[in-house]
């Protein structure tokens, strides 16, 4: 119960309105909260029609939708949830000053390692949050999220233990209904996450275009996909975050229940858009290099993904090669 705690009433910018920034921005929008999205491009339909979200446990439209074309036309707010691609990271250096006043939180719900670093070695460590989703979504069109299941989102600090705002923050979500959580260790809940990610995101687009069940349907990819969880596990413990071999056998039954669902990094690659390669394999096989774990497996999926995203860039012109 939280009765006897006045909540902030905060302004918040959806920096990235994907299916994951979208989803959650149009749950907190129609629950009450005051939310500003920023988009790219012509926004007059998606301000004419607004945006809906579809699933079978949910079927809401946020009618007049807050759609902005840049920051500055934003303005200043109290709560940033950065749902950008972490191949887009360079764009918010830009894009997320005009939003910051002296105590502004910027709340990444990013994937992978790396972002929470990013964000905090050029906007201050104070202002970062790190925030986790569990959630199977879908970007059907600009206007319209496809919610399958799931949906939980944790929430921690960058720089430590929870403080009061990670669970002012995170009541935000729940009287939105949204399920959520305040952890304590923001970067071992990073790795415990990138047990699914890592083999499911990347088996998806390395073994030709595979949902989830048609992964686990394949005795040999369904192997794979054991073996690099067992790598993340261990490679997490060696970095100094506790993950129990069981991590591995939780996260197959919960694939199970998904049923046929494609991966963000698979709908990514069949839509020509650049994967997020370095934040979920690159930066993952570092630390575990640094930190003498052995990860082969990891290894062979990091180069087989990179060549796979190189393969569909245009050839490098000459005169892009010469010297400046």
């Amino acid at each position: 119960m939280r009765s006897k705690h006045s909540l902030p009433n905060y302004r918040i910018a959806v920096v990235g309105a994907g299916a994951i920034g979208g989803y959650y921005g149009a749950k907190l929008a129609y629950h009450g909260r005051d939310v500003h999205f920023l988009m790219r491009g012509d926004i007059r339909e998606i301000r004419r029609f607004g945006l809906r979200v579809r699933g079978k446990q949910e079927n809401f439209r946020v009618a007049k939708l807050n759609a902005h074309t840049t920051t500055d036309e934003i303005g200043v707010c109290d709560l940033v949830i950065v749902a950008v691609k972490a191949t887009s990271n360079a764009d918010l250096l830009d894009l997320l000053p005009p939003l910051l006043h002296e105590q502004t939180m910027l709340l990444t719900l990013q994937n992978g390692l790396g972002n929470e670093r990013f964000l905090a070695e050029n906007f201050g460590a104070r202002r970062v949050l790190g925030g986790l989703c569990f959630v199977c979504l879908n970007q059907v069109s600009r206007g319209l999220i496809e919610h399958y299941d799931h949906g939980h989102v944790s929430i921690g600090e960058y720089s430590g233990y929870p403080l009061p705002r990670t669970h002012d923050v995170a009541w935000e979500f729940k009287r939105s209904g949204v399920v959520s959580s305040v952890v304590e260790n923001l970067t071992l809940e990073r790795w415990r996450k990138l047990v699914w990610n890592i083999p499911f995101n990347g088996l998806s687009v390395a073994a030709g275009g595979l949902d989830t069940a048609a992964i686990l349907a394949n005795d040999q990819l369904r192997l794979t996909a054991l073996e690099l969880m067992d790598e993340v596990i261990a490679a997490a413990n060696k970095c100094g975050f506790r993950l129990p071999t069981a991590a591995a056998l939780d996260q197959m039954k919960r694939t199970a229940s998904m049923g046929a669902y494609k991966p963000s990094t698979l709908i990514d690659y069949e839509a020509g858009r650049p994967l997020e390669i370095e934040a979920i394999w690159g930066e993952p096989l570092r630390q575990a290099k640094s930190a003498g774990s052995s990860t082969p497996r990891l290894q062979e999926l990091y180069e087989k993904l990179k060549q796979l995203d190189q393969a569909r860039r245009p050839p490098e012109k000459l005169d892009d090669l010469k010297p400046a």
